[in-house]
Parts: structure tokens; sequence; C-alpha cells
């Protein structure tokens, strides 16, 4: 059996080169320093560090909590490249305060709604991410959300440790049936693409709503149906499940308006960001019963949640765990080592994000 040629993306594409590779244009290409002095935010795999160290002058943490902007500023003055994470705040204000050496922002992860990217580039400093290597690891996440929030495991468990089961009987603890439920995907990237190969497998409907449409022989494939009209798409699922970007036309996109626009008996997904989805209208929906349930990965304050959320028990709440393998995390570690070695040797960074690149 041959393998489903891969969905259209709306993101860039790129192999990851061996980080162990040195480019034909040698070091310090293009006025770039052979051996950068990094700062890094955040503790990473013990392997990317003792790499990054090998590589590079690299400035790591012993600590690992989040800095404040102040403690960024005085990492990012005497450094060539700031490797960043999600938690961390890059900007404006922020990359104004940066040395005349930084170059690079390489970040340690996909998403770079966290890095102002029109000031990066004003400021002639190049960022990076690490796409393509969490579709996996996010897409089986999503389908555990899914599994967990209708065949309510986490209600199941719950009652179990607190000792309030009194054994099996023919009406407790019923969910819904995976099988056959129509699931809407916004954002067929690399991710929805990954959750409806694995919608196939539990015998769902795809259905999905994109910027661009996939090709056909993509859509059949993974037996998607493509939706023009978001709304229109809302009123038809059992569960729906983002995978888009955060930016300015998505933050909110899942208002009071469009959850209103789904069926009662409909479950909602998120592990993509928090902020695409408002929070409070939500958990007014699934406390009145005009939703079934809700899976939750990320959040729009992380680490803080909606005490709304927490007192609910029609959701599955987790802490941002989709990316959290060790095989994913090694994986990132080993795109920012590529990135910044690529852009050191004085090429371009196989995994340059661009300002419009949402």
């Amino acid at each position: 059996m041959t393998a489903p040629p891969a969905p259209h993306s709306d993101f860039a594409m790129s192999e990851t080169p061996n980080p162990n590779a040195i480019s034909a244009a040698g070091p310090a290409a293009a006025g770039r320093p052979g051996r950068p002095r990094l700062f890094v935010t955040r503790r990473l795999p013990k392997k990317t560090e003792a790499r990054m160290t090998d590589l590079f002058d690299a400035q790591l943490r012993d600590a690992d909590e989040p800095l404040s902007a102040d403690e960024i500023a005085a990492g990012m003055a005497d450094a060539d490249v700031l490797v960043p994470t999600v938690t961390d705040e890059i900007d404006a204000a922020l990359i104004a305060r940066a040395g005349p050496r930084l170059k690079l922002i390489a970040n340690f992860g996909v998403g770079v709604n966290h890095i102002d990217l029109k000031a990066a580039h004003g400021a002639g400093i190049m960022v990076t991410n690490t796409p393509g290597v969490l579709t996996e690891d996010t897409a089986d996440m999503t389908l555990a959300l899914i599994l967990a929030t209708m065949r309510r495991t986490g209600v199941g468990e719950r009652r179990l440790r607190a000792g309030d089961w009194a054994g099996w009987a023919p009406t407790s603890l019923r969910g819904t049936r995976v099988g056959g439920k129509k699931l809407g995907i916004i954002g067929m990237g690399r991710i929805g693409g990954a959750v409806a190969k694995r919608a196939q497998a539990f015998g769902m409907d795809v259905l999905y709503h994109n910027r661009h449409r996939m090709p056909e022989a993509a859509e059949q494939a993974l037996g998607a149906t493509w939706w023009d009209d978001l709304d229109a798409m809302l009123a038809e699922v059992d569960i729906l499940s983002i995978h888009c970007p955060l930016t300015a036309e998505t933050e909110g996109l899942m208002d009071a308006r469009r959850l209103a626009l789904l069926p009662p008996h409909a479950y909602l997904i998120n592990t993509a960001r928090g902020e695409i989805v408002e929070e409070g209208a939500l958990a007014a929906a699934l406390a009145g019963g005009r939703l079934a349930g809700a899976g939750l990965d990320v959040f729009a304050d992380e680490p803080n949640v909606p005490q709304a959320l927490l007192d609910l028990e029609n959701v599955t709440l987790l802490p941002h765990m989709g990316s959290a393998t060790f095989e994913g995390r090694r994986a990132m570690g080993d795109k920012v080592i590529t990135n910044i070695r690529v852009w050191a040797d004085g090429h371009r960074p196989p995994d340059q994000v661009l300002e419009g690149w949402a």
C-alpha cells in the first residue's frame, strides 16, 4: 500500500540537515562569528545543551523558571544569538534593548507569536523556528484529548482515585462513541493532516476549513471535505479540532458567536494556542449545556487556567503537553542547532521565519 500524499500546508516545509554537518562556506562566513555566543532562556534537553556547549559559546541556565524582560535584555547584551521559547515575550520594546551583536533569534519551538517579527526584522535580526518535528506528537495528543473527553476517562479516574466507585453499573460514566462522528479541523497544515489521518482509523468523517484548499488527491487520501465557509462547517460537526497558528486574524476566532454555531452535542479540542478560543465564552457554553465538552492543552494566560474551566467536569485539561516527548524535544534541539550553524556559516538557515509567516 502506498502512503497517501502529504496534505497541503500553509507553511513552508524544510528538511532537517544533520546538525553535526559543517557547511562548505566555512566558519565566520559573511562576517558572522565562527563560534557565536548564545543566550538560552530555559533549560533544554541535556543532549541539546551538551551539543550547544561543544559547538558554541553557550550561556545556559541553571534554573528553569521564565526570565523577566530585564533578565533577557541583560543576556542579549553581548550575545550573537538568542534562543527563547514560547514562555518568553520577545516584543518590540525588548528587541530595542538588544546589544549590537544580536543578529539571530533561534526559537526553540514552532509558533513565533511571542516574537515581534516586524521589530526583529527592522533591527536586522533573523528569526528561525523548529517546524515539522512535533507533528506526530501533537496529533497523538489531539486524539488523546478527543478520546479522553468524549469517553470521560478523566472523570472516571478521579472517581476511582477518590474512592467514589461502587463498581460497574449499566448507566454509570457513559460517554460518547467516537466512530462515525464528523470531525471538523480548522487549519489543515502538517498537524491537521496528521490528525485527519488518525481520524480515518477511528471511522470519523473529516471536514476542514483552510485558507487554501488541498489538492484533490490529498483530500481523497485523507477522506477530507473542504468547507470554504467556517460558520457553515461549525454547524455540521460533532468534534471541532483547532490547528491554525495564532495571528491577528485567528486571535479570538472561536468567540461566543461562533461557539454558539456548534451543535449542543459537539466537543471542542484545542492543541494550538489558547488565545484562539475565548475562554470565558467557552466556559459559559459548557456550564450552560450549550456544548457537550472540551479538551484543552493550551490556555491564553499560561500557566494560569480560568477557574470557570477548572470547576467543570466536562472539560479535559492538560498542561501544554502536546509536544512533550523525548523524541520531539530532542528533534527541536537539533533544529535549533542546525539553524545556528548554517547561519554562522553564512547561509540562510533552513527554518528562517519571514515577517508574513502566518
